[in-house]
């Protein structure tokens, strides 16, 4: 009686959890196709005429067209820096031990504790000597510090976890470190590996200090733009805001089930 009894308590915390956490969600989307005057009424409005006012507003101007192209340029070529220097780093560290292994670990994490004022402000001076600031290339090399420690520090577990006896075998029948590393390690590995070439997209769709304090107009990023949209009048837009908010979060989406789509194929069709 008693464990049933903790059973449905815990199931319903569980239940009281997930919803704080997906009804605000549901309330931005729902918001997004609401007029003004749906969402500053003083008592919620759930049913309304949807309108595209909102995103319209937001999907015709050249600014966020332009943060857009600059978010995608910059977080996809970050991201693909860090994977392809932090898969093979990660994997020299997680398969050939060295007395230095625990260092590198420490001082990979150790980027993941800094602030984010104390890596702008000196790449802002960096990059205004070396005429590059406000440009995607800056925001590329700062945002692949990143992403190149966090794919190494996810990364290094997930090697880990790859059975030597797999590619102990490989060696047998002829297969060398690099044939081994693509053919064996990453297949193995695919779905941690994922998960932390995803968190590092994520990470860096998202940033808004870092990007802030490094552009000005020409290299603005999709979060630096949507920013903006609260110094469009004295009243908050807030379906405006609520719409650029559904457009922030759909990128780390579909870039989510397209590398997932695409990594099951893969898996699939070597079996």
């Amino acid at each position: 009686m008693a464990r049933g009894l903790a059973r449905y308590l815990a199931w319903l915390i569980i239940a009281i959890l997930v919803f704080l956490t997906l009804f605000p969600l549901f309330w931005t989307l729902l918001s997004a196709f609401k007029n003004r005057v749906d969402i500053v009424t003083t008592s919620p409005v759930f049913f309304f005429t949807p309108t595209l006012d909102n995103f319209i507003y937001i999907l015709t101007r050249d600014s966020v067209q332009a943060g857009l192209i600059n978010s995608l340029v910059v977080t996809g070529s970050a991201v693909a820096i860090g994977a392809v220097l932090g898969l093979p780093c990660a994997y020299a560290v997680a398969r050939y031990p060295m007395r230095l292994a625990d260092d590198i670990k420490f001082f990979v994490l150790s980027m993941r504790f800094m602030p984010p004022v104390a890596i702008a402000v000196p790449l802002m001076v960096i990059w205004l000597n070396l005429g590059l600031y406000d440009s995607r290339i800056a925001l590329i090399i700062t945002y692949s510090l990143s992403t190149l420690a966090t794919t190494v520090w996810l990364a290094i577990p997930a090697f880990s976890r790859v059975p030597r006896e797999i590619e102990e075998a490989a060696y047998v029948d002829g297969y060398g470190p690099y044939s081994i590393f693509f053919r064996i390690a990453i297949p193995v590995a695919a779905k941690s590996l994922i998960g932390a070439i995803v968190f590092s997209f994520i990470l860096v769709w998202n940033e808004f200090f870092i990007a802030l304090m490094l552009t000005t107009s020409d290299a603005k990023t999709l979060p630096i733009v949507a920013s903006e949209f609260t110094l469009l009048g004295r009243d908050v837009p807030w379906g405006i805001l609520n719409a650029s908010v559904i457009l922030l979060s759909l990128p780390p989406l579909l870039f989510l089930g397209v590398i997932s789509s695409f990594i099951n194929s893969a898996l699939k069709s070597r079996d």
